[in-house]
């Protein structure tokens, strides 16, 4: 028999995610290392392995952790202080009340907060971008959620003062910042705030940087039409096609929202390989407007899910975003048909781990990759009878019937808690950095 770190057995159903969508019953998981090495009817698997350690899943759902291919953790200091108002109204608030909350300690404070609420509510990824990312970073890592994040970048000194200098600066020690730092293995990122916020000729100087360290690029563009109506008064030019002119396209970002964008912007994005990440939270939250699911999937365009951040859209719950994107889906498009539950379900997962170049890691359960999972307890009348899986993770479960992470095969929720930090310190030093603000 072989050796392994942990059992996960008697698992009732488990989503395995992938080109098929399969799931099995009854099944168990098997991991050693933070590594994968046996998927399959719990019967045979129980034959094959000695376990240090076995979990008894009995009466759970388990499958890939989310995956949030867009978000600003840190802002979760910021919740609520932006309301009723559309995206340009929402930059003018935010950016004034980060001036005065979000230094490098509140950065941390709300990083260390926002990734225990993300995986609270089984999300194991993020990609967060956010100002003074190595303290980000930081408070991110301690709470155990594998972290994609990297410097921002502005033409001007944005709401952190850094000049474009520094911030390159900070490019060059990033690769270092992470490896102190630790945790679970994330790609190196680079994040340029938006077209209209970043000039040509310094889009092209990060696409240059991008395709020679092999960085991941993520942007905001075409949010809404005033950005893209101000990208043109800045730059002549709409968001998608100065990416495209500049190259940075071509580097195959992640890019946030894309709401607003035609069916040649949707081509050019399809064939330079780049990935949306669609926040239809906070799309609809602002008014921003609706992305055509079904355009994008026809132009083959790989998309994931994303929050935003918690003062555009209030909330990280990857449950709300799948609800969202496909009952947004069948209203624009009047088909009940469109973005049907399996594909909604792979794009918070399998999804979003591709966009980032991680799919040969993280986003399905196969022997090999990393053991980024969550347990559901289907122990709840809203899953009694449960007939589909994939339509019950859309439509009836939420962030709290979620009852145990694991990343990398490190168990951090365990019964809907936290082990690696004190949720009560927590949210203790969050009350009290922003009222000493």
């Amino acid at each position: 028999m072989t050796p392994v770190d942990l059992l996960l057995h008697d698992i009732d159903i488990l989503c395995v995610v992938g080109d098929d969508m399969g799931v099995e019953r009854s099944a168990a998981v098997a991991i050693t290392d933070g590594r994968i090495t046996h998927v399959g009817p719990s019967t045979a698997i129980e034959a094959q392995v000695q376990p240090r350690a076995r979990r008894n899943m009995s009466g759970h759902l388990v499958m890939p952790g989310f995956i949030n291919l867009h978000t600003h953790m840190p802002m979760t200091l910021l919740r609520g202080i932006a309301e009723g108002v559309d995206l340009r109204g929402f930059l003018d608030r935010v950016w004034a009340e980060e001036a005065r909350v979000m230094n490098p300690t509140g950065t941390e404070i709300g990083a260390r907060l926002g990734a225990v609420e993300a995986l609270l509510a089984g999300t194991t990824t993020a990609l967060d971008m956010y100002f003074h990312p190595e303290a980000a970073h930081r408070g991110a890592v301690e709470v155990g959620i594998r972290h994609v994040n990297g410097p921002v970048f502005f033409s001007f000194a944005g709401p952190d003062g850094l000049s474009w200098d520094q911030r390159m600066t900070l490019l060059h020690e990033w690769p270092g910042i992470v490896a102190e730092i630790g945790g679970p293995y994330v790609p190196l990122a680079l994040m340029p705030h938006a077209p209209v916020t970043v000039g040509p000729e310094y889009l092209r100087q990060l696409a240059d940087h991008a395709r020679e360290h092999g960085y991941l690029i993520t942007t905001h563009a075409s949010e809404n039409t005033g950005e893209n109506e101000d990208t043109v008064a800045a730059f002549g030019q709409r968001p998608i096609e100065m990416l495209h002119t500049t190259g940075m396209l071509q580097t195959g970002p992640v890019l946030a929202h894309a709401v607003r964008i035609d069916d040649r912007e949707r081509a050019l994005i399809a064939a330079a390989g780049a990935s949306v990440a669609h926040c239809p939270g906070s799309n609809l939250k602002l008014a921003s407007g609706a992305l055509d699911w079904v355009a994008k999937q026809r132009a083959g365009i790989t998309t994931g899910l994303g929050t935003d951040g918690c003062s555009s859209s209030n909330d990280l719950d990857m449950f709300a975003v799948m609800r969202l994107a496909s009952n947004l889906a069948r209203l624009t498009t009047h088909d009940p048909q469109a973005a049907p539950s399996e594909e909604v379900v792979r794009a918070a997962t399998l999804g979003g781990a591709t966009a980032l170049g991680l799919a040969d890691r993280i986003g399905s359960v196969a022997v090999g990759k990393e053991a980024d999972l969550i347990a559901i307890d289907l122990d709840a009348p809203h899953f009694v009878p449960l007939h589909d899986p994939y339509v019950a993770l859309v439509y009836a479960a939420g962030r709290g019937d979620v009852s145990d992470v694991w990343v990398a095969g490190s168990h951090v929720v365990a019964d809907r808690t936290p082990t690696k930090v004190d949720i009560a310190q927590v949210m203790s030093r969050a009350r009290q950095h922003v009222s000493q603000q």
